[in-house]
């Protein structure tokens, strides 16, 4: 396509991954994009209040969208905290535009309506909601997303039309008490020691070993410079994973009730509120099945494998959780990642990209084409 004067969809990716930007200020990402479609057909709009961009081709019936997260997460990556694209979303916008590209020069071959969805804020669990207040999904019938997975999941070349997120929960805790000399321990609850006992309830909850879950402390801050005070206050953060959310309500009601026995049991504050959640998928099996045509058109049968089930979450469920009508799945791809996502020096075979642009084309041309 570089021929018809697209860029490839190599030097997007590079573009992208040397100019990552974090939640909600993915505003130089939008420009470009927008710079990329001002030469396409696509009709384009931007929002008044949060960056992203959607682009759309066609009209009428059926309608189908397609999904991109924008941001990268804010890591630190050899001693320096910095945005950082260590979760694919810059694979995932350049994939989803190489497509939107091919789809414009294959539009005699379609009818209906094609959008696409450059979506801001996926790490915070925010960006779908988001779109959604706006209408932008109202009167879709299909929508297809992808993520990149690793190693451990799929192989280069590997892809699976469906990934089974599971739920997802960040709960906030606070412990509110007073501070104390550090030789007079027993006019105080010393706080550090407190979110010890936490921990050791955390990992004594049970839930049915059958559903994969788990609840861990991921961050607590208690006591300053003085050495010699026993600090009274903390702040911790409790990342909450099942993989239905059935198992998910009652794992978050068990943390609270520790909280609360903890609370009582040595007569101090303390709180745990939800902060932010991610709902477990909700797949479409028909939506799944236009991505398996995609992969077996594309890949062949040795490439097309079951779908994914994990405990990591992404906000793209948030669509069909409010939108119960909405005909969706994700597109795994497998690109031998490694060491992981989220890891500050993620990589993965950047080869895979096209043929990841190639399955999603072939999956909407077998909607909107009716192949």
């Amino acid at each position: 396509m570089e021929n018809l004067g697209y860029p490839s969809i190599k030097s997007i990716y590079k573009h992208l991954h040397q100019h990552p930007e974090i939640s909600w200020q993915e505003n130089n990402t939008t420009d470009y994009i927008e710079r990329l479609l001002e030469k396409t057909s696509f009709r384009l709009q931007r929002f008044v209040d949060c960056p992203g961009l959607v682009a759309e081709l066609g009209q009428g019936k059926p309608c189908v969208a397609l999904s991109a997260d924008m941001d990268a997460l804010w890591q630190e990556v050899d001693g320096e905290f910095r945005a950082n694209h260590s979760c694919g979303h810059d694979a995932h916008m350049s994939i989803v535009l190489h497509a939107l590209f091919a789809l414009e020069e294959k539009q005699a071959e379609w009818k209906g309506t094609l959008r696409v969805i450059f979506q801001p804020a996926e790490e915070t669990i925010e960006g779908a909601l988001a779109m959604v207040e706006k209408g932008i999904v109202d009167d879709v019938d299909y929508f297809f997303g992808l993520h990149l997975r690793p190693i451990q999941e799929l192989r280069s070349g590997e892809f699976a039309p469906a990934i089974q997120h599971g739920a997802v929960q960040f709960l906030e805790g606070r412990i509110e008490g007073e501070d104390a000399h550090g030789a007079r321990p027993h006019l105080n609850k010393n706080a550090i020691e407190l979110g010890a006992e936490m921990v050791q309830l955390l990992n004594n909850i049970h839930m049915d070993p059958s559903v994969p879950h788990s609840a861990k402390m991921t961050s607590f801050h208690s006591g300053g410079k003085s050495t010699n005070i026993i600090p009274g206050r903390a702040t911790f953060s409790i990342d909450v994973r099942a993989q239905t959310n059935e198992v998910m309500d009652d794992l978050v009601t068990k943390i609270k009730s520790a909280s609360h026995a903890l609370s009582n049991l040595h007569g101090i504050s303390i709180e745990v509120d939800k902060k932010a959640q991610v709902p477990a998928a909700v797949i479409s099996e028909e939506a799944a099945d236009y991505l398996e045509q995609g992969i077996l058109k594309v890949m062949g049968k040795g490439a097309l494998k079951p779908a994914i089930q994990t405990t990591g979450g992404d906000d793209f469920h948030f669509y069909t959780i409010q939108k119960p009508e909405l005909k969706a799945s994700m597109l795994a791809v497998g690109c031998d990642l490694k060491p992981g996502l989220h890891h500050p020096h993620m990589t993965f075979d950047q080869s895979v990209m096209t043929d990841a642009s190639r399955v999603l084309v072939e999956t909407v041309l077998g909607v909107l084409g009716n192949r």
